[in-house]
């Protein structure tokens, strides 16, 4: 069966505010401040341990990355549908790729229980047919095996498959694993993402149904 795997944070949906908000939680309750805002978002996406870094580099001082990361999960999951929302038409496209037949599944580097629990709060959790996190596997992506395992999880088959996602970490993740990687053009990069040269750029969910269609045989 022909599957797309889909990326969560950046390319589903747009988490960056509530992130940057579990992050500025941490800062906070350490009586440092907010030191991060809406310019970070890309930060946000490249993970809970990201935009800690940041946050010590911009305050000057040297912190505990390793003991507030799970600070900062916790906070994260006290408010982590507060601000997030879908992109617009991702449900539509989901759906009618899946009444095309094609197989829909979730590859994360978010933690499972956070990622399941999202899901669900948007109200999309039927619409997947596996969700891989962070912790699922003992390795994460740019490891192709995560990716792999939601198309099988999802009962796709891996060669006929392609990545939909938005950072350098979707597209080395795909490429590693030899399919397709189709990045999004409205996450917080833009069109800033061509430069990672993926096999295409979405501008919007409309179109892609018939973008799978030409690219997965």
């Amino acid at each position: 069966m022909r599957t797309v795997v889909f990326d969560l944070d950046g390319t589903l949906a747009d988490t960056s505010e509530d992130l940057l908000a579990a992050a500025n939680a941490c800062f906070t309750g350490l009586g440092f401040g907010a030191p991060l805002g809406a310019a970070d978002a890309l930060t946000a996406f490249a993970g809970g341990r990201a935009m800690l870094r940041l946050g010590y580099e911009r305050l000057g001082v040297a912190g505990d990355v390793d003991g507030q990361y799970p600070v900062l999960l916790a906070h994260y999951a006290e408010g982590l549908d507060r601000a997030t929302r879908l992109y617009p038409g991702a449900v539509a496209a989901v759906t009618t790729l899946r009444a095309a037949g094609f197989a829909t599944a979730i590859c994360t580097n978010k933690p499972e229980a956070l990622a399941v629990e999202l899901v669900r709060r948007l109200g999309v959790g039927d619409l997947f047919g596996a969700l891989v996190g962070a912790d699922t596997l003992p390795v994460r992506k740019p490891d192709p095996l995560p990716y792999v395992q939601a198309v099988l999880r999802a009962g796709g088959d891996p060669q006929r498959s392609l990545l939909v996602g938005d950072t350098v970490t979707d597209r080395d993740t795909a490429r590693a694993a030899g399919v397709p990687v189709v990045l999004v053009s409205f996450g917080p990069e833009g069109p800033g993402v061509a430069r990672l040269s993926p096999d295409a750029l979405l501008e919007r969910y409309e179109d892609l149904p018939a973008l799978a269609d030409r690219l997965i045989s």
